[in-house]
């Protein structure tokens, strides 16, 4: 079997081969702890759950529109409202399995084989793949740990060129915790190609109630803004997630979902329907633990040796410095995982300026946090000396 170039072009997804293997050392009887994915430890909402049982029981596992129940579409605006204070079309939303999915959606309508795409580096490692699998060229745009990764939109512009075909940012950020303030986003969507932001851990923020959106730039140019149930609202198993798209494209995408996934699973948009009603008082008050841990695990870090001059303003990651105990990312999480039992990211899988460097998950509970910190010292110690 001859397997095409396309998708030969995709790299792994480091985090989850650390994941995978350290299910497979659980299956053999460890006792692993896990900060190398985005999970978070809080159950889902009880709405959801009680919701999505409630739609099994009657029957609501049919096909709905492709672009998802209006109900949902609707609250979804709303929702998003609420946090940025931006007003939203329910007809410019379109629901998807998971955010993965509406990125991949955008991008097969922008991008032609050879274009580029300017990505903001360190970065989310499935946003280079998404853009090479389409048979376009990722640009990567350094960003500096001093800085807090903050992105310099001179730099942004400095790199495009007659190919550029778009710009994908994320803020808050995977694996930085990086938010862009209103004036770089503004400064980007004034760019003259489209701005996709990934807003999918916008709640969870440590300065403000929520970070802002490219959407109150749309009249600069335009914006694409994913965003999902993921992360805010602890519900990755769910894969629901959602684009907020300019008018004139949202037919497109309409389009392509008919053909790519046909719709997201009903049961689960009426189980989204419920938390949005819920509103979003539990988000928070959730945010308020995971800046706990964010200051746990940055603490101890330091303290360990780990580079992290600035802690995170978001998400729930903490991009650490690791060179003091080598330079290879992923020979160093395959020893804090074989002899600690503490999953981590390589810091490679977040684009080559990532090397060097780990990311480690605050998602996960004080508890793990601190014993994770307290299983990791011995290893480092030897690999320090």
């Amino acid at each position: 079997m001859e397997i095409v170039a396309r998708a030969r072009s995709l790299r792994p997804f480091l985090a989850m081969e650390v994941f995978e293997r350290a299910q497979a050392l659980e299956r053999a009887g460890a006792d692993v702890l896990h900060l190398e994915v985005g999970e978070p430890a809080f159950p889902p909402p009880e709405a959801a759950v009680v919701e999505a049982i409630r739609a099994l029981q009657a029957g609501q596992t049919r096909y709905t529109d492709s672009r998802g129940l209006l109900a949902l579409r609707q609250e979804i605006a709303r929702d998003k409202h609420a946090r940025s204070g931006v007003s939203v079309d329910p007809e410019c939303v379109l629901v998807t399995s998971g955010t993965s999915p509406a990125l991949m959606l955008v991008f097969s309508l922008l991008l032609s084989p050879g274009d580029e795409v300017l990505i903001p580096a360190p970065h989310y490692p499935c946003y280079p793949n998404f853009a090479r699998f389409c048979g376009a060229v990722p640009v990567p745009v350094e960003t500096r740990a001093k800085d807090g990764f903050r992105i310099d939109p001179r730099k942004v512009e400095a790199a495009l060129t007659p190919r550029t075909r778009a710009i994908v940012i994320g803020s808050p950020a995977n694996p930085t915790g990086a938010v862009q303030s209103k004036g770089t986003l503004r400064e980007l969507a004034g760019l003259g190609v489209p701005l996709i932001s990934d807003e999918i851990y916008d709640g969870i923020v440590y300065d403000g109630d929520d970070a802002p959106s490219a959407l109150a730039d749309r009249e600069a140019g335009d914006v694409f803004v994913l965003d999902g149930f993921s992360k805010r609202h602890a519900m990755t198993g769910f894969r629901l997630g959602y684009v907020i798209a300019p008018e004139e494209a949202i037919r497109s995408l309409q389009i392509a979902h008919q053909n790519l996934a046909i719709s997201a699973s009903e049961f689960v948009q009426r189980a989204g329907i419920a938390v949005l009603k819920a509103g979003l008082a539990e988000v928070r008050a959730r945010r308020d633990v995971y800046r706990e841990r964010r200051d746990l695990l940055v603490t101890g870090l330091r303290a360990l040796g780990f580079g992290v001059p600035v802690a995170p303003a978001g998400a729930f990651y903490v991009l650490a410095d690791a060179r003091a105990f080598g330079s290879d990312s992923v020979a160093l999480a395959g020893r804090l995982l074989e002899e600690a039992s503490v999953a981590v990211a390589p810091g490679v899988d977040f684009g080559d300026s990532g090397e060097g460097f780990l990311r480690l998950s605050y998602a996960a509970s004080t508890e793990t946090l601190a014993d994770a910190l307290e299983r990791m010292a011995p290893v480092l110690d030897d690999l320090r000396a």
